[in-house]
């Protein structure tokens, strides 16, 4: 009989025996934190009964992002702003942004939610995570969806809360749109920028000394992303985020850019980690893994502690 999820085995019963929900899962190694992956031959129905809280708390991550995005955005750039009479530059207003995303970005991957459902906030990355085999695709499609919802969705409540504020030509729903240079310029910098992003989760996320430090360098990435590039691609990495942008402020200008080259940046830094590191060595499909939270994917990252566990 196929079994459901890895229930968590309490300390000092090693020897009663568990039981289990007949679902079909994947078989996997026991862990000391419930997994519940499903097998790759489950159905779409058992993917959603079975990670319906993982996708909603994706959609709700996503859209915190984007109403952090988007407050920033007010803050530092609509006129109404007191922040105005600063009168900043354009470096200095790009390196705040990047400091309050970066900020915003390294509480949700560290919260419950995060914890709990690996914090992709990113189409792209669940992507490369699917390519890589450690998420269902089932699971990686539920992933992908509820980001999509859950972006426009922290945009229309800024948009509640802020009303014309942040409609106002010089916020515009912080939409992201190809910069002086052209598209092609903005292509190559999304591409390359969302590589290295890839890289640098794959890199830290499945090597123990760094593991912990992982959101840590996502948030450190995002401050120079930010600092580096308002002039050639407004910075996105993301297409669930600059969907959410381009749908208020009825903006399509380039985004073509924003959903396709982050996703081809990801998978080629995914490639290349594999070319350089083994499939093997890619544990588990969250950016941040603190051997406590359940996980929904077919996850081995109890390998990579199991020698000398770091805390956490």
């Amino acid at each position: 009989m196929r079994r459901d999820v890895f229930p968590r085995r309490p300390r000092g019963t090693e020897g009663t025996p568990l039981r289990r929900t007949p679902l079909p899962v994947w078989r996997g190694p026991a862990a000391p934190y419930a997994v519940t992956a499903l097998s790759p031959s489950a159905s779409l129905a058992a993917s959603v009964r079975t990670h319906w809280r993982e996708f909603s708390m994706e959609g709700a991550e996503i859209g915190s992002l984007m109403l952090c995005i988007c407050t920033a955005g007010v803050l530092l750039y609509s006129s109404a702003s007191p922040i105005q009479s600063l009168a900043l530059s354009r470096e200095t207003s790009a390196a705040l942004m990047g400091t309050a995303v970066a900020l915003a970005t390294y509480i949700i991957i560290r919260s419950p939610f995060g914890r709990r459902s690996g914090a992709h906030l990113n189409p792209a990355v669940t992507l490369s995570f699917l390519w890589l085999g450690r998420i269902r695709h089932w699971d990686a499609a539920g992933y992908i969806t509820f980001q999509f919802i859950g972006g426009p969705a922290g945009v229309l409540v800024a948009r509640e809360l802020f009303g014309t504020w942040v409609s106002e030509k010089s916020v515009q729903y912080l939409v992201t749109v190809p910069g002086v240079y052209g598209e092609g310029i903005a292509f190559l910098a999304e591409l390359i920028l969302s590589a290295f992003f890839m890289g640098i989760v794959l890199f830290g996320a499945n090597h123990r000394p760094l593991a912990r430090f992982s959101p840590l360098f996502v948030a450190l990435l995002t401050v120079v992303y930010y600092a580096a590039c308002p002039s050639i691609s407004g910075f996105s990495v993301n297409p669930a985020r600059s969907f959410a942008s381009a749908l208020f402020a009825s903006i399509w200008r380039g985004i073509w850019i924003y959903l396709s080259a982050p996703c081809l940046g990801m998978l080629m830094a995914s490639r290349i980690y594999v070319a350089v590191m083994g499939r093997n060595r890619v544990y588990c499909a969250k950016v941040f893994h603190d051997l406590h939270s359940t996980c929904p994917f077919p996850c081995r990252f109890d390998r990579l502690v199991s020698r000398s566990p770091a805390r956490f």
